[in-house]
Parts: C-alpha cells; sequence; structure tokens
C-alpha cells in the first residue's frame, strides 16, 4: 500500500516542477500582453486543489510550503536561464525572480486553499473553478506588480499590461484544467488516496 509520505511526494514534485518551470519561462514575452509561463503556472492551482480533495486543507498547505521552498530554491539557481546556455546562478534576476515569485505563490496558493475549503461541498466544479480564478487573479497582480513595477522597471514592461493577458490565459486554463481535475479525482484518488483522505 502507499504510504501517505509517498503519495505526497508526488504533488510536492509536481508543485516544484510548475514553479521552476514557469519561473523561467516568464521571461520569455509573447507580444506586449503575455509570457509562457501564464500556460504552465494554472497547473500549480490543479496541483493545490487535487491535494485539496484528497487529503483535506491542512495536507495541501504542507504541499504548497514544501513545493514553495524546493521550488523557489531551484529558481534562484534556474530562472535566468536561456536554453542551451549556462544558467546565471543566483543572479540578480534569478533571485528577485525567486522573491516576486514566493510572495505571490503563497498569497495565492493559501487563498486558494482557504476558498476551495469553503465551497468544496458544492458541486464538484465550484471550488476548484472559482478558488483558482480568485487566487489567480492575487498571485497575478502580486507577482508582476513586483517583478516589472518594483523590482525592474527598467526593461520597459507594463506590469498591469502583462498581468491582465497573463490572468486572461489563466481564467481559461482554470475552465480547461476542470476535466482533468474531475478525471484524475474519479480515477486515480479512489486508488492512490484512499487512506488519505482525512485532512
Amino acid at each position: 500500500m502507499i504510504t501517505g509520505r509517498l503519495t505526497l511526494a508526488l504533488p510536492i514534485a509536481a508543485m516544484s516542477f510548475v514553479v521552476v518551470a514557469s519561473n523561467i519561462l516568464v521571461h520569455f514575452p509573447i507580444g506586449d500582453w503575455l509570457t509562457w509561463g501564464a500556460f504552465t503556472f494554472p497547473f500549480a492551482f490543479l496541483v493545490t486543489d487535487l491535494s485539496n480533495r484528497a487529503f483535506g486543507p491542512l495536507k495541501a498547505a504542507k504541499v504548497v510550503f514544501v513545493g514553495f521552498v524546493v521550488g523557489i530554491l531551484m529558481s534562484a539557481v534556474f530562472s535566468d536561464w536561456v536554453p542551451f546556455e549556462s544558467p546565471n546562478i543566483l543572479s540578480q534576476v534569478a533571485i528577485l525572480t525567486a522573491v516576486a515569485s514566493g510572495t505571490a505563490f503563497l498569497s495565492g496558493q493559501l487563498l486558494d486553499i482557504a476558498i476551495f475549503q469553503r465551497l468544496r461541498k458544492g458541486a464538484w466544479w465550484k471550488a476548484p473553478l472559482v478558488s483558482s480564478a480568485v487566487a489567480s487573479a492575487v498571485d497575478t497582480l502580486i507577482f508582476f506588480f513586483l517583478l516589472f513595477g518594483v523590482f525592474f522597471p527598467e526593461w520597459g514592461l507594463v506590469w498591469y499590461q502583462y498581468a491582465l493577458g497573463d490572468y486572461g490565459v489563466k481564467a481559461v486554463m482554470a475552465l480547461s484544467l476542470l476535466f482533468p481535475y474531475r478525471l484524475l479525482m474519479g480515477f486515480f484518488a479512489p486508488q492512490l488516496f484512499a487512506d488519505n483522505r482525512q485532512g
């Protein structure tokens, strides 16, 4: 039988990967409204919501905190990285990206857990959709304000413009991720998380 510690390792690893990937991809704009990180970060809310539904809010918070620590430490090393080149380890860009990401991440993910918990007894789609939509807005505003507006205004990127474009993608992703959320809970949770439903 799979133990609770081992099963928690799965969402923690997934969370860490999403954070690092998003912090790398946010440095690659798509036009004047978007970065590639908008397409990866919504999966962090999927991981959090699945963990909350399967394990309960306390263990979901553990996934967030441990994933946060691992992801931010790795982001401080790898976020200032261009493919096929050596990463600028612990550069100013990498460290400040990690700070902006960490502040936004904890604020958004803990808000997501709180909202999800209040709505978890309703329709199956309501808790993940509402919690992700609201928490994503908070996360997006904090991250882009800090990174582009406070830390690197010299880059000349309009932070609220990128925040708006980023959130538009996240809103669409929140809707599209309802299907994998339902699928994973319906098929995998009864087998993998049967002994871990008590939060």
